[in-house]
């Protein structure tokens, strides 16, 4: 069973995740799996991943997004995350994350933020 979903929003592949408390390290390696396999699938280089729902994740999880940064980058894709609960948003707060990833408050400010150009876009 999937543990991730998929869907094109535009030119944008948007993924969300099918369980609120990330915890099983089982799970936590099949999400990393797809998230690197669905790396080289992005329309358009962009992929936005969606944390609605998600309110709790083991560090393990954290190291697979930190990552699918790096996957990312290597592979000249936009990634942008959204809809982080506190709770999440806290722990990526202490590790510094919020400087590092792209992190949008909801999906339809995230899908807008990859047509922004600089400063001034």
């Amino acid at each position: 069973m999937a543990a991730i979903e998929q869907r094109e929003e535009g030119n944008v592949l948007v993924v969300s995740f099918k369980d609120f408390k990330i915890l099983d390290e089982q799970r936590i390696a099949e999400i990393g799996y797809e998230l690197t396999t669905l790396v080289g699938q992005t329309p358009a280089g962009r992929m936005l991943v969606n944390f609605e729902g998600v309110t709790f994740m083991s560090s393990a999880m954290i190291g697979k997004i930190i990552q699918l940064n790096k996957n990312c980058k290597d592979k000249s894709v936009d990634l942008r995350l959204c809809s982080i609960s506190a709770n999440v948003m806290e722990v990526f707060k202490l590790m510094r994350l919020n400087k590092v990833l792209n992190i949008q408050k909801d999906e339809p400010t995230a899908i807008k933020s990859f047509d922004k150009k600089g400063l001034f876009g």
